[in-house]
């Protein structure tokens, strides 16, 4: 089997118009960083990509991750990804930007045991358009009691985020030559089913363990599931932790599990 590589590439940020407007230069410059933030799930996808490289198929049907995103990544900008201790079936990864700074660093595997996957509960679906209360501890603890909706999405190139380069071309070939969904798809899958059960005007994605199952064909309708975890305050700013299953959704069989740690308020300006 291929040893994962180090890789080098040039960042991108594909929502600078989303809804979280901390992929905005002039909000996230507000809170005091140099511009919009490149999504935590494509600064993930980064570290994910010698695993997908070198594993192909193998990781996207049985890959186990856990990366943290400790420093922003800007659109634009070259970054290496450095890898380290790499084996047959592992590795440790961390990405660097062009000064030199360490924005984020991963554990990458092909576990020799599959975990237990994720059991579909059959939460009820969420309305598109439904009013969605505003993100503070009250509104999450009520929905750590009462659940969360279930966010239904399909894997296609209409998707929020498709893809980790500019380029797609230029992804790992089990991505652009197979279509299976990357890794910034299906871990976008935990944003977007807590954006879609709260509204946040600016967040922070900055940490996922994630198992995947199997991969996610062109055409795909798949169900993610998430449940409150953890809550808790750290130099001002709140955190969340959420478990999320994601799940065929004509099958129900699982996908990928994901439990994602965010800071759903920034401290004040």
């Amino acid at each position: 089997m291929t040893l994962p590589l180090s890789w080098s590439a040039v960042a991108w940020n594909p929502v600078p118009d989303s809804e979280n407007r901390i992929h905005a230069d002039d909000v996230a410059r507000a809170y005091g960083f140099r511009g919009g933030l490149v999504p935590g799930v494509v600064v993930s996808a980064y570290l994910l990509h010698p695993a997908a490289v070198a594993w192909g198929e193998d990781f996207a049907a049985r890959g186990h991750a856990h990366v943290s995103v400790d420093s922003p990544v800007y659109d634009g900008e070259r970054f290496r990804v450095e890898v380290s201790d790499a084996a047959e079936h592992a590795y440790h990864a961390r990405l660097v930007d062009l000064r030199d700074v360490a924005c984020a660093h991963a554990e990458v595997s092909l576990p020799e045991v599959a975990p237990i996957p994720p059991v579909r509960r059959g939460d009820p679906p969420l309305d598109r358009d439904a009013p969605r209360p505003l993100a503070t501890r009250e509104a999450l603890e009520t929905l750590r009691d009462t659940g969360l909706g279930a966010l239904r999405a399909r894997w296609d190139a209409e998707s929020e985020i498709t893809g980790y380069l500019r380029d797609p071309a230029a992804m790992a070939p089990v991505y652009a030559m197979e279509g299976l969904a990357s890794p910034a798809f299906v871990l976008g899958l935990s944003n977007w089913v807590l954006a879609r059960n709260l509204h946040m005007p600016a967040w922070v994605h900055l940490e996922t363990s994630s198992s995947f199952f199997a991969g996610i064909a062109p055409g795909t309708e798949v169900v993610a599931e998430a449940a409150v975890a953890e809550l808790f305050e750290r130099r001002g700013h709140a955190f969340v932790d959420l478990d999320v299953g994601v799940f065929g959704a004509a099958d129900d069989a699982p996908r990928a599990a994901i439990r994602l740690r965010a800071i759903y308020r920034l401290r004040d300006r």
